[in-house]
């Protein structure tokens, strides 16, 4: 008996807008979420130019069987649904039956396909909706399907695609959710005849993202747990502070076995990390979620991934509660501290009254107001101050009395009437930040050399922007080569750079560069440079001092945190009740 129908029209008018193939990552989700479907535990890819003028995939599937290869290339022809009910219960990636439709009407499709049941396969291709042959052919159980010459008579669709880099990272980014989603599955891609990812399967899910992401396995938390009353069972693997990221690359949510986006689960999971992790920097995090399939809607847009959760509050509840208690008990990462208290609740002095006492922050003359409130009734105030402000300030941090090193972290300098207080990791990144930025303008970085290399993994998505701009890298003082397949080795840095690793990775992780922005790179460069956990001796601290007073932005490090806080001797006499 045939699988596949096609689909009544009461059913079709139900039905969102169907699949919109706008680019070769488009084909790779389709062609995936079908191997998927069809029970493979092996699936290769090949790719050419970036999916533009091939896309193969070859998998170990059930196969198709001979009598629905008529209504294979059919608009909605499906397998998975066949009344109205059926779209309220999906368990199966692909439902609506147009993916091998779309697929053909836009390129040459050469599909084989064979079932157990079957003496031999089918070969058939398909041309712009044209179906051009249909023939017996020799091969295993399960499909191949060959995509080739994309867009070949939509040419103003082609026009429009990105660089192969671009497209490429695209499809890298569709590809990896799956390899996670499916530790069991064995998956091979290949780009223009270069290997890119080899996974064979995994014993464990951690083992599994640590090998796709180029992570230290050891550096991810791992829990289960079933919530029986709620109907929803989650897992999670966490990555600890010793995983931090520039951009939200390393972040997946997985809901019913289906890579999904759901924009309030991601921003409570980032929200736990915020007391963990400075700003700007994120982390990495795979949240496995069950719950009924009558609970979800994952019809809501064309490429099924975003869904909407009929009770999106009580999964975020204990979504929150389970992620803290893992990041709190299993991390290797200090618990936050009780100092500060949420922005919006003014502070309270000894007697239950309401206090807010100022301290004074000395940001860009561009930065907006701010205002975060501390606890013990002192509140800590960002403000716009003008040029004779800043002067008063070098003034008064040039005669300040040094008075020692607080935490391996802050310098505390005393004036007639204040206590400041410098943040030497900010102040520093200040300091190489302009130094560095001069020398690339001036094409004279200083470089140090290393006797022996410095290697570390990067993701692939990094290795194609390496790929890129090595040769700018070069010209500001990063000699690198390819250790290895998915090792970087760093030969020589900028001399001001005292993290290579960190700095590199932030450039290469801060989007295509393709043209020498000194402040830009510098920018990149200096994050999260040098000096937290450093007890600086009185020589270096007034050092520092002396090197940040020469600086032209002295009072914000380059990404707009403050370098210096001022303490009024009157703050410190009221928290004494003097």
């Amino acid at each position: 008996m045939a699988k596949v129908r096609v689909l009544p029209p009461e059913i079709v008018s139900k039905i969102a807008a169907g699949e919109v193939i706008e680019r070769p990552a488009s084909v790779l989700k389709e062609l995936l979420e079908n191997s998927l479907d069809a029970g493979a535990d092996a699936i290769e890819v090949t790719v050419g130019n970036a999916g533009k003028t091939l896309i193969h995939l070859r998998d170990n599937g059930t196969g198709i069987a001979e009598e629905d290869l008529n209504s294979l290339f059919s608009r909605h022809a499906t397998s998975k649904i066949s009344v109205i009910d059926d779209l309220y219960a999906i368990s199966s990636l692909g439902f609506r039956g147009e993916a091998l439709f779309s697929i053909a009407a836009v390129a040459d499709v050469t599909l084989q396909t064979k079932t157990d049941a079957q003496d031999s396969g089918w070969s058939l291709h398909v041309r712009g909706s044209e179906r051009l042959s249909r023939k017996p052919c020799s091969m295993r159980t399960g499909t191949s399907i060959e995509v080739k010459e994309l867009f070949f008579n939509t040419p103003a669709r082609k026009k429009f695609l990105k660089s192969d880099t671009t497209e490429f990272n695209r499809m890298l980014d569709l590809f990896i959710p799956y390899t996670l989603l499916f530790p069991n599955i064995r998956f091979k891609l290949s780009h223009d005849s270069k290997p890119i990812f080899e996974l064979a399967p995994a014993r464990d899910i951690r083992e599994r993202i640590a090998e796709a992401l180029h992570v230290n396995k050891d550096d991810l938390i791992e829990g289960q747990r079933d919530y029986a009353q709620k109907n929803i069972s989650l897992k999670l693997v966490l990555g600890d502070i010793n995983i931090q990221r520039l951009r939200k690359d390393m972040q997946f949510v997985f809901i019913n076995n289906r890579p999904v986006e759901n924009k309030t689960v991601s921003y409570h999971l980032n929200e736990i990390y915020r007391s963990l992790l400075a700003p700007g920097v994120h982390p990495l995090f795979c949240a496995y979620i069950l719950m009924p399939a009558a609970d979800l809607d994952v019809n809501v847009h064309p490429t099924k991934r975003e869904v909407r959760i009929k009770d999106e509050a009580s999964l975020v509840a204990v979504l929150r509660s389970f992620s803290e208690q893992l990041l709190m008990t299993q991390s290797k990462a200090q618990q936050p501290s009780s100092l500060f208290i949420a922005p919006d609740r003014p502070a309270q002095g000894p007697f239950g009254q309401s206090a807010q006492k100022t301290l004074s922050v000395y940001p860009g003359p561009e930065q907006k107001p701010m205002q975060l409130a501390l606890s013990e009734g002192i509140a800590l105030y960002k403000t716009d101050i003008d040029q004779d402000k800043q002067k008063d300030l070098r003034s008064k941090l040039r005669q300040a009395r040094y008075l020692g090193n607080l935490f391996k972290t802050f310098l505390l300098f005393e004036t007639t009437d204040s206590l400041l207080v410098i943040d030497q990791h900010a102040a520093q990144e200040r300091i190489s930040f302009e130094r560095l930025k001069e020398q690339i303008e001036k094409a004279d970085v200083e470089v140090q050399k290393l006797l022996t290399p410095l290697t570390f993994k990067a993701t692939m998505q990094e290795l194609l922007v390496w790929e890129e701009i090595k040769d700018l890298l070069e010209k500001i003082g990063f000699e690198t080569t390819l250790f290895d397949r998915e090792t970087i080795a760093v030969h020589s840095h900028p001399q001001l750079i005292t993290d290579p690793e960190n700095s590199l990775r932030n450039l290469i992780a801060g989007g295509q560069i393709t043209k020498i922005d000194p402040e830009k790179l510098a920018r990149l460069a200096c994050r999260s440079s040098v000096m937290a956990g450093f007890v600086m001796n009185k020589e270096q601290a007034e050092y520092q001092r002396s090197a940040l007073l020469q600086a032209r932005d002295p009072f914000t490090c380059p990404h707009g945190r403050p370098t210096v806080v001022e303490i009024p001797e009157s703050t410190l006499r009221k928290q004494f009740l003097r």
